[in-house]
């Protein structure tokens, strides 16, 4: 594995879930090492095996003036990682770099941007579009936004994430905005496939030959073609993203939505399926599930269905 233009310092990942732990595995052929932190160890021996390094805390796991990468699952998290005598800020050093990679506020990257800059750090918002299947196949869709000379420096080790990276300028909340509003899209192309699939299937449609027809036609792309079989199939275990973490993406959209006066009246549709979904213990199936909630309210789901 190829790591051009990078500097002696060690990488760190931070965040070892679903789609942190392939992404960090990428990593492990850094000619300086890796170092890793998860608040559950166990889910780092395969690659503390495969030659990484376990640190005690996040602090414990950069090097000063080093790029740490961050993959977790809220704004919650991230502050947590970032914050506090274990946290990241002020341990990171001077000149260090703290690529965030998860789907969170707008604010949070105003805020993280703002404590690392007050020790000499940097920041770059890099979330990413993909599943963890994609993620470990180095398919990943990365957005890039902070400091131009930290993410030209970072741009090496997010190229071996993913399928391309796009640049956003340096307003770290570009970033989150364009996540939340690629997750939104998605999640509306999943609540209007349901809806037609569902009343389509009632006049005699099967749902994996609609699914088929029109991800060969109309809706040639990977969103409809990947998840109208997903939804065909009702194939919601396991989850390749939690659909309680899509009911925090939802009100994250609804959020920044409204600090901007931007009505999306559909957001609101999609939190009242989560959250129904939710009600109904589903909170762990894939965010697709939210298609059973239109086939309660449908009159049930039927063996047939």
């Amino acid at each position: 594995m190829n790591f051009p233009n990078l500097s002696e310092s060690r990488l760190a990942f931070i965040g070892l879930g679903a789609m942190g732990l392939p992404m960090a595995g990428h990593l492990l052929d850094h000619p300086a090492g890796l170092t890793i932190w998860n608040r559950d160890t166990t889910k780092a021996a395969d690659l503390v095996t495969r030659g990484a390094t376990l640190a005690v805390s996040p602090a414990a796991a950069v090097t000063r003036g080093g790029i740490v990468l961050s993959m977790v699952a809220d704004d919650a998290a991230l502050r947590s990682i970032s914050s506090g005598p274990e946290g990241l800020i002020g341990h990171l050093g001077a000149g260090g770099v703290h690529v965030s990679c998860s789907t969170v506020s707008p604010d949070t990257l105003r805020w993280l941007a703002a404590e690392h800059a007050r020790h000499g750090e940097h920041l770059v918002a890099a979330p990413v579009f993909g599943r963890p299947d994609a993620a470990a196949a180095k398919r990943l869709w990365i957005l890039s936004a902070g400091p131009a000379a930290a993410c030209q420096r970072v741009a090496p080790v997010l190229a071996l994430l993913g399928q391309g990276i796009q640049p956003l300028g340096e307003e770290h909340a570009a970033a989150a905005a364009l996540k939340l509003a690629g997750n939104f899209m998605i999640l509306a192309a999943v609540e209007s496939m349901g809806e037609a699939m569902l009343m389509a299937q009632k006049f005699g449609v099967e749902r994996q030959a609609f699914a088929e027809f029109f991800g060969r036609t109309l809706f040639a792309c990977p969103i409809y073609q990947n998840y109208g079989q997903q939804i065909a199939q009702r194939r919601y275990q396991p989850a390749g993203f939690r659909l309680r973490l899509g009911l925090k993406d939802m009100n994250l959209v609804s959020q920044a939505a409204g600090q901007v006066q931007v009505p999306m009246p559909l957001v609101d549709l999609l939190r009242q399926r989560l959250t129904t979904a939710m009600a109904h213990g589903r909170g762990e199936s894939d965010w697709t599930a939210l298609e059973l909630g239109i086939a309660d309210s449908a009159g049930g789901i039927k063996a047939s269905e």
